[in-house]
C-alpha cells in the first residue's frame, strides 16, 4: 500500500520502505547495536529470497551483523538465529552446550533409514576473531556491499560457508527432497580460541553429529597465471603444538656481565632453534599434492626435486630449495617454528633471573608433541634453557581422510565440470580446524573450497575482510552440488 498508513512493521523499516511513522521511531527510539541487529534479522528471515545465491547472501549480510568476536565469542546470537531460520523453514533444531556460547545442531533425515548410509555433517564455526576497528575502511560488523563485495568479520572464516550451507538445508527442505542419508548442520562455539565447542559435543552430545563424514572449512580454490584453477580439498592438517622456552640464571648488576645471563642464553636458543633444518615427512595427502602440482608448468621447476624427498640423504637440501621458491610448498614438508613472544628483566641496568619465549610450533601429524621436544633440546643442546608446553587444549594429531570415499570422489567429479582446466588435489593446512577432534572419532572431515580465493590474497583474520557476492553465490551452488551427490538424492 502507498502512503503512510500510519501503522509500520519491522520489516518495512529495515527493507527500506519506511513510512512516516517509521522515520520517527528512528529518530525517536535509540536502539543498542545488538538489539537493532537482532530486529534486522528478525526481519530478514520473514523476507527470505527464493534464489539459492541470494538466499546465502542475505544468511552473510545478517551473520556478519551479529558481532560474536572471541573472545568473549557470545556465538549464542548466532545460535538463535540459526534456529529462528531453521523453525522458519519446518527444520528440526536444537541448541546445545554453555548458555552463552550454545551449538547450533540441526537434521534433515533421510527418506529412508539406513544403517550402511550414515550421515553426511555439514561444518562452521561462529565465532570470530577480534578486529582493529582503526585498521578497517568499513564497519567490521556493518556487512556493507561495496564494489560487489560484502565486508566484515566472518566473511571469509567461517560465516560465509556457514550462510553457505544453511542456504543449502532450506533448498533441501522446501524443495522436498528424498534423500538416502541424514543430513547434519552444526554451528559450532569457540573454535578460534580454546575450542569448547567441539570438545562438548564431542563429550556429551557426540550421538546427535556422528555422520560417516563431514565438509568443513580450510579448502581452498585458487586460479595459476597458467589458467589451471587449483580445487585444494584439505583432509589433514598440521598440529599447533605451543612451547615455552624459559632460560634461567642469576639475577644481578649489569654493570658486571655474567655468562649465566638467561637473556644471552635465551637468545643463543631461539637463533639455534629458528635456525635448525627440521626433517622432512611425506604422507598421503601430501605426496599426491606434490606429484600433481609438478605436473602443471607453473611448477615445472618443483619436478626435478620430488624424488629428493624421498631419500633421507637429500630431503633436507631439497625442501630448502623449496622453501626458497615458495615458503608455503615447505611448510607442508616438515614441522614449523616461529618465535612469537620474549620477557626478560625489569630494569635496563639489571641482569633478571630469568627470560622466557613463547614459540609457536606447528608439527606434521605423524609427530608427537614428545618427538619434537626432544629434538629441540638436542638443538639448543643447553641445560639452562628448559622446554615446556604452554597451557590449553591441544589439538590431536590424525591420519588423513580417506582420498577413495564416496564424498571425495564426488566432489573431485564435480569441481573438474566446474572448471575447464582444474586441478583436485588432496591438500594439508598449515592452520587448524576443529575438524581434528571429528578425524580422531574415526570420521572423514574434508575441508571443502568451494570458495575461489580472489585475487590471490586471503583476508581472513586481516583488515577489511571481504567475499564478494559472486564468489559466494557461485560457492554455494557447487556445495548444493556436492551435497546432492554425497546423500545420495533420488525422486
Amino acid at each position: 500500500m502507498n502512503g503512510d498508513s500510519g501503522t509500520t512493521t519491522i520489516a518495512q523499516i529495515f527493507s527500506g520502505r519506511r513510512t512516516g511513522t517509521a522515520r520517527r521511531l528512528i529518530r525517536l527510539v535509540p536502539m543498542r547495536p545488538t538489539i537493532l541487529a537482532l530486529l534486522i534479522v528478525s526481519a530478514a528471515i520473514a523476507q527470505e529470497p527464493a534464489n539459492l545465491g541470494a538466499r546465502a547472501e542475505r544468511y552473510l549480510i545478517d551473520l556478519i551483523r551479529l558481532d560474536t568476536s572471541n573472545p568473549p565469542g557470545n556465538e549464542t546470537r548466532v545460535a538463535e538465529y540459526l534456529k529462528r531460520v531453521a523453525a522458519a523453514n519446518g527444520i528440526s533444531a536444537e541448541l546445545l552446550g554453555a548458555p552463552a556460547r550454545l551449538n547450533f545442531v540441526a537434521r534433515i533425515p533421510a527418506a529412508v533409514h539406513s544403517a550402511e548410509l550414515r550421515p553426511l555433517l555439514l561444518i562452521a564455526h561462529s565465532d570470530v576473531v577480534p578486529v582493529d576497528r582503526s585498521q578497517w575502511s568499513v564497519p567490521p560488523f556493518s556487512a556493507e556491499l561495496r564494489g560487489g563485495f560484502i565486508y566484515g568479520r566472518g566473511a571469509q572464516d567461517d560465516k560465509s560457508l556457514l550462510a553457505a550451507e544453511l542456504a543449502v538445508m532450506v533448498e533441501l527442505k522446501r524443495r522436498g527432497v528424498k534423500l538416502t542419508r541424514d543430513v547434519i548442520l552444526l554451528s559450532e562455539s569457540d573454535e578460534e580460541a580454546g575450542s569448547t565447542g567441539i570438545n562438548w559435543l564431542v563429550r556429551n552430545a557426540y550421538s546427535k553429529i556422528d555422520a560417516a563424514f563431514a565438509l568443513n572449512e580450510g579448502g581452498a580454490a585458487l586460479d595459476l597465471h597458467s589458467g589451471t584453477r587449483i580445487f585444494q580439498i584439505q583432509t589433514t592438517e598440521k598440529v599447533p603444538t605451543r612451547v615455552v622456552l624459559t632460560a634461567k640464571g642469576t639475577a644481578g648488576h649489569a654493570s658486571l656481565p655474567r655468562p649465566d645471563n638467561p637473556v644471552v642464553h635465551l637468545a643463543r636458543a631461539i637463533a639455534a632453534l629458528a635456525s635448525a633444518a627440521q626433517p622432512v615427512q611425506l604422507n598421503t595427502t601430501t605426496r599426491r599434492y606434490f606429484s600433481d602440482l609438478a605436473k602443471l608448468p607453473d611448477y615445472a621447476w618443483l619436478a626435478p626435486l620430488l624424488s629428493n624427498l624421498d631419500q633421507e640423504s637429500t630431503a633436507v637440501a631439497a625442501a630448502n630449495k623449496i622453501e626458497a621458491v615458495d615458503p608455503e610448498l615447505n611448510s607442508m614438508l616438515r614441522t614449523s617454528v616461529t618465535p612469537t613472544m620474549l620477557s626478560a628483566g625489569i630494569k635496563v641496568n639489571v641482569i633478571p633471573n630469568q627470560a622466557t619465549a613463547q614459540v609457536d610450533v606447528r608439527r606434521l601429524p605423524a609427530e608427537t608433541r614428545q618427538e619434537i621436544e626432544t629434538r629441540f633440546r638436542n638443538i639448543i643442546n643447553d641445560p639452562a634453557v628448559t622446554i615446556s608446553p604452554t597451557p590449553g587444549q591441544e589439538m590431536p594429531a590424525t591420519e588423513p581422510s580417506s582420498l577413495t570415499s564416496p564424498l571425495f570422489l564426488a566432489m573431485e567429479k564435480i569441481f573438474r565440470a566446474e572448471h575447464p582446466n582444474a586441478l583436485v588435489v588432496p591438500y594439508m593446512s598449515r592452520g587448524a580446524t576443529d575438524g581434528s577432534y571429528l578425524r580422531q572419532k574415526g570420521m572423514a572431515v574434508y575441508g571443502v573450497p568451494i570458495f575461489l580465493r580472489e585475487g590471490g590474497e586471503s583476508r581472513a583474520h586481516g583488515n577489511d575482510e571481504r567475499i564478494s557476492a559472486g564468489n559466494l553465490g557461485r560457492g554455494t551452488e557447487l556445495l548444493w552440488k556436492i551435497v546432492n551427490a554425497a546423500a545420495g538424492i533420488g525422486d
